[in-house]
């Protein structure tokens, strides 16, 4: 319900906004892959639904360009990776443009 709560809040475009803005701050990127691992994990429908949302909303090209531009930070390596395994799953008929697009 948090996870859901967090996306009907608006979490999404803010954390693509910070992720495009503070590209060069690792701390930020970890951060807002951590969320974004958070939010789009989840078994079933809920969990597809907002995985599709995250990539609707242009994470993954962000996720990509943190592993990037901090290749050497282990902490954005592990929560960037984190949040494209769990974005890619699903067994949903979204779920393998997804893992295309990953």
């Amino acid at each position: 319900a948090r996870k859901q709560a967090a996306v009907d809040a608006g979490a999404l475009p803010l954390l693509v906004t910070a992720m495009g803005a503070h590209l060069a701050d690792a701390a930020v990127q970890e951060r807002a892959c951590n969320a974004l691992g958070n939010i789009a994990c989840g078994e079933g429908a809920q969990g597809e639904v907002r995985s599709q949302a995250a990539v609707d909303a242009g994470v993954l090209p962000l996720l990509v360009a943190a592993m990037g531009t901090h290749p050497a930070n282990a902490g954005v390596q592990e929560a960037a990776g984190r949040a494209l395994y769990n974005i890619a799953c699903g067994g949903d008929t979204q779920g393998e443009a997804r893992k295309q697009a990953a």
